[in-house]
């Protein structure tokens, strides 16, 4: 495929695999607008091949398998191309810019996790995972940006934005994660709150969960707010999209913890309308 071919097939999978990430995105300069849809056609295949999913929709009698992925990133880092769009997509991003393979290893470590059925014990496993499968990305996103990578100091504040992103995932999604068979609270956590980890949904526990999602939710607004220490750093339209990003997800997480104990009961969404409300109110901080 030519780079013109990959970024238009880059541009619909981020369409219809992340409508906020896609909306968000739509406020970059073309150029980084096109190498964040590279990033992203990667990141989404590999979550996808991780969990026997298409554009995160899980596809019946399909198994997961991060082997797979893996090889073929190797392959791309080794500076070959592999026929396959999400990893000669990664592969165009990595030759335009200098993108460290510590955060694409870091990344696929995410995934590797996931595959062997882990979950955290603590707070600390928690956030080493959500570093691996989300702070990683904001790495990669920030040098996307034009974040030089020996810039240490925002290339952090990028993975803070990547953590509460994922954090915020965690809160909103711990009824579909247990239909998965996957929990990512914490099990110290669980035992504190006098919480069954092998059914945290039970109606019976089902305020001690809103308390201790609730402490996720805490987490992930200190996360956001310590990113946005950074995104002055930034390009005005990079800001924009980021501040766009940040805000987005930063609702959905209060929203969960708004939500009580009825926020398992449907999928936590921002509606469009919202998220444009949202992303006005992201180009006032920008500027």
């Amino acid at each position: 495929m030519t780079r013109a071919e990959m970024v238009a097939e880059a541009g619909e999978t981020i369409r219809r695999g992340s409508k906020s990430f896609h909306m968000a995105s739509r406020l970059f300069d073309q150029q980084t607008r096109e190498r964040a849809w590279l990033l992203y056609c990667w990141c989404r295949h590999c979550d996808d091949q991780c969990d026997g999913q298409l554009l995160g929709h899980r596809v019946a009698g399909v198994q997961g398998c991060v082997a797979g992925i893996e090889v073929k990133t190797a392959r791309v880092l080794a500076g070959e191309r592999t026929g396959e769009l999400p990893f000669d997509a990664l592969g165009q991003l990595l030759a335009e810019c200098s993108i460290p393979r510590k955060y694409v290893l870091d990344h696929l470590r995410g995934f590797r996790l996931d595959s062997e059925d882990w979950r955290p014990h603590d707070e600390a496993e928690l956030l080493r995972y959500c570093y691996y499968v989300a702070g990683a990305v904001g790495c990669m996103m920030a040098i996307v940006m034009g974040v030089p990578p020996e810039d240490e100091e925002t290339l952090q504040r990028a993975s803070d934005l990547g953590t509460a992103f994922q954090l915020s995932n965690v809160a909103r999604d711990v009824r579909d994660d247990h239909q998965a068979g996957r929990c990512y609270l914490p099990a110290n956590w669980l035992e504190a709150y006098g919480i069954d980890p092998d059914d945290p949904l039970r109606p019976d526990q089902r305020e001690r969960l809103v308390e201790l999602v609730r402490r996720i939710c805490d987490l992930a607004q200190g996360y956001e707010a310590s990113a946005r220490s950074g995104i002055s750093r930034l390009g005005f339209r990079s800001r924009w999209a980021i501040h766009s990003a940040a805000g987005i997800y930063g609702r959905i997480g209060r929203r969960v913890a708004a939500c009580g104990a009825r926020a398992w009961d449907e999928r936590v969404i921002i509606p469009r309308r919202e998220k444009a409300a949202i992303m006005i109110q992201a180009l006032r901080s920008a500027i």
